[in-house]
């Protein structure tokens, strides 16, 4: 199944109201609520999301309604990665993490870096479409794409194009200031490009976007679990496990408590930060066995572990069973199918 995170529409009822519509009803069209946007890190069904653009973008009379939508958003509409991807040495090692970990933020697309001359192109394609070709979909993962690179590299003049594979539209569309200049239609592909030279150049580190991403999480877990501060470890450490970047540090940083505050406040709750994270390693490998498709190796990455063979292990300290086994059982099968 492909899904992809809520907080990747962030904006999407204020611009649709914008637009003298009601957001409710055409969520609810798609089987969304107001409910599931307001926590960014619950995944949705990526192709009736899609479908939920293209929707709005005819109720709304607005054809670049994908790439307005975009122009509105900050690098936290793409989450844990878009905070990672800053922290990189170098704009090649940003995009090399934003390969590696794109599964943070969306199942069903991929990055793929194609030289042509003294440009890159970064081309995005999707294993689904759909009767409009993702027209919509398109529009904003090109204009996230855009932003990505733009706000890591601060000025890049006109050298940043966006590339977008549908024909320009018609006059009277209101283009978004940020893309105006430097929008390629009927290109051959979908994304953005820029030049080879610029992989060399250190992102720019912004604090005041750290700052607002931590206020966020904060509300956000207070109103989902007030007063349960077992229940927000867990959720920041299933967020941020397939990162590889889960110690205790980043995880108190997300709460705002300092990593030694964090330990005295579990210890007096009765646990520690290495039990909730064994337990949310558990919780989240059962589920993926039972229901998911994962194979097993990528099931271990997405969970944080380096080598598979450490995975297998610690499963089997836990349920007596290895991964294969476990599978194979809570499905009824004779056979694993993996």
């Amino acid at each position: 199944m492909f899904l992809i995170r809520s907080g990747a529409i962030e904006g999407y009822e204020q611009l649709v109201t914008l637009h003298g519509q009601n957001p409710a009803s055409l969520l609810q069209q798609f089987g969304f609520s107001s409910a599931q946007l307001r926590d960014p890190n619950t995944y949705v069904s990526y192709t009736r999301l899609a479908a939920l653009l293209d929707d709005t973008a005819l109720a709304c009379g607005d054809p670049l309604f994908g790439l307005n939508l975009a122009a509105g958003q900050s690098l936290l509409a793409l989450g844990e990665i878009g905070l990672s991807i800053r922290q990189q040495p170098s704009l090649a090692d940003a995009l090399t993490y934003s390969r590696q970990h794109i599964s943070l933020h969306a199942h069903g697309v991929h990055l793929q870096q194609e030289p042509r001359g003294d440009i890159l192109e970064l081309q995005l394609t999707f294993d689904f479409s759909n009767a409009s070709g993702l027209a919509q979909l398109m529009q904003l993962s090109a204009g996230q794409a855009f932003n990505l690179v733009s706000q890591m590299l601060g000025s890049t003049g006109n050298a940043l194009k966006l590339h977008l594979p549908q024909p320009a539209p018609k006059a009277e569309s209101v283009v978004p200031a940020a893309y105006g200049e430097h929008i390629y239609y009927n290109s051959n592909f979908g994304g953005v490009g820029f030049p080879l030279s610029w992989l060399s150049r250190k992102p720019q580190y912004d604090e005041q976007l750290l700052r607002e991403h931590f206020q966020q999480r904060i509300h956000l877990l207070e109103s989902i679990y007030p007063g349960n501060l077992q229940a927000q470890v867990c959720h920041i450490i299933g967020n941020l496990l397939p990162s590889g970047e889960c110690g205790i540090e980043r995880v108190s940083a997300a709460l705002n408590l300092h990593p030694r505050v964090l330990q005295k406040k579990l210890q007096q709750d009765g646990t520690s930060f290495r039990a909730l994270l064994q337990q949310t390693r558990m919780e989240i490998a059962q589920r993926n066995l039972q229901h998911g498709q994962l194979s097993i190796t990528d099931l271990a990455l997405n969970l944080g572990y380096a080598d598979v063979a450490i995975f297998s292990r610690n499963f089997k300290r836990w349920t007596q069973l290895s991964p294969r086994e476990w599978r194979a059982k809570s499905k009824g099968l004779n056979k694993p199918d993996d």
